[in-house]
């Protein structure tokens, strides 16, 4: 099956978010900085910190909410090449090739380590921290899209869930 695509900036900006949140480290991250900023709201609450302390550690929450929600995928957004270009796809059951103006490249299924699905894209993942994303919406209708998301789950061992042939 061949297709084509560009990326749109809402939807790999929301791709990014989802990433770094399925992360163990950011969930652990976010976890720890809110049970804190609970700890800190009650202590605040019983008067046991002052106003100026809970404030500090209320402008640090958000800090970080929003390092992690929106600077992080902006920052990732805007360096990447990738991201502004378009791209035609061959989807194989030997693997996936990938063509752009500068050249192609092939990657058959055993070098992707897993396959997770959100709203806008097909996340192929090559190890924890690299992915290449395939648009959902690159796909001409449901049945094609259904296809691709079977080939994956076929070819595509799944770490987290332990699905998938290899």
């Amino acid at each position: 099956m061949n297709i084509r695509f560009h990326y749109e900036k809402k939807q790999v900006l929301d791709a990014l978010r989802n990433h770094f949140f399925s992360r163990m480290e950011i969930r652990l991250l976010v976890i720890v900085i809110n049970v804190f900023a609970f700890v800190s709201a009650g202590l605040f609450y019983f008067k046991l910190i002052q106003p100026v302390s809970f404030l500090m550690f209320s402008v640090l929450w958000f800090l970080l909410w929003f390092t992690i929600r929106q600077l992080l995928p902006a920052g990732i957004y805007r360096r990447s090449k990738t991201f502004h270009e378009n791209f035609e796809a061959e989807i194989s059951g030997d693997g996936l090739q990938l063509h752009t103006p500068q050249g192609s490249q092939f990657w058959e299924w055993q070098r992707f380590s897993d396959f997770r699905e959100t709203l806008y894209f097909f996340h192929l993942y090559f190890d924890s921290r690299s992915f290449f994303l395939l648009p959902k919406d690159a796909f001409k209708d449901i049945t094609d899209t259904q296809w691709a998301r079977d080939l994956f789950k076929s070819k595509i061992l799944h770490s987290a869930t332990g699905e998938g042939t290899q």
